[in-house]
């Protein structure tokens, strides 16, 4: 059974609010009250992992369907961690194959901008990379490590495969990923997975134990790029049912 996801009006008015004001704002404060009517909604596994502090990047998996859009992920994970989580997130939607493109990706760079604004989140170039977006990328990946830096026990939110799966089987995250978090691992932060589903009417959160990002430092760059990629998506697929774990686990 597939679950039913509503979208308050009140809430959706407050974002609204923020947008066109500037204003700062709490996702995780927006992400409570767009489930606080729908307890049956999330169902979550593993409670007991669900880190209570920080540093520690939350890496989940990233897909949508009809009816269902990849900002319900982010809510879900938002509304069950105590505390804010830095997110970093799209700063384009590229609606490929759709008659609307030429308009909606601009119109989507403006409007992500001020979400990332109003909540703080750091935008990343959209996936998969483009050489035009080099420069861009690295300025959000400087200005993710200077913010852990600045806040010694933040969340970071990643979802690693950073473009949508239609048919929620996980795949392998662009080149470039396992790099920037090895940088992050660097820097302290400790990694912990979670999977994400629907299945009985509910959407399934299920975390994993928390766990060191390590690579051995004598590997070519490319290679301990594609190990750490794939050792984050092993870790997300344990906590897959077998049918979405595609080429991991």
């Amino acid at each position: 059974m597939i679950p039913s996801y509503k979208h308050p009006l009140t809430v959706l008015l407050k974002i609204a609010r923020d947008l066109v004001s500037g204003k700062d704002s709490s996702f995780r404060l927006h992400a409570g009250e767009f489930l606080k009517n729908q307890p049956d909604l999330l169902k979550i596994n593993g409670k007991e992992y669900i880190p209570e502090h920080g540093p520690c990047v939350l890496t989940f998996n990233h897909y949508h369907r009809p009816g269902f859009h990849a900002w319900w992920l982010a809510l879900a994970v938002a509304s069950v961690i105590p505390q804010d989580i830095h997110w970093i997130v799209t700063n384009e939607l590229t609606f490929p194959n759709k008659w609307y493109r030429a308009i909606g990706r601009p119109a989507s760079r403006g409007i992500l901008r001020r979400l990332s604004k109003i909540y703080g989140f750091t935008g990343m170039p959209s996936m998969p990379p483009r050489p035009e977006d080099a420069r861009k990328r690295a300025f959000a990946v400087r200005k993710v490590l200077t913010y852990i830096k600045q806040y010694e026990c933040s969340f970071i939110g990643l979802a690693p495969e950073g473009s949508d799966q239609t048919d929620g089987i996980l795949s392998m995250p662009a080149k470039g990923l396992g790099r920037f978090c090895l940088l992050l691992a660097s820097s302290g932060m400790q990694f912990t997975p979670i999977g994400i589903h629907e299945s009985g009417g509910c959407l399934q959160l299920k975390f994993g134990p928390q766990y060191s990002l390590t690579i051995p430092a004598n590997l070519p760059p490319k290679q301990r790029d594609q190990m750490a990629a794939r050792k984050i998506m092993d870790h997300i697929a344990d906590l897959m049912p077998n049918h979405l774990r595609g080429d991991f686990g």
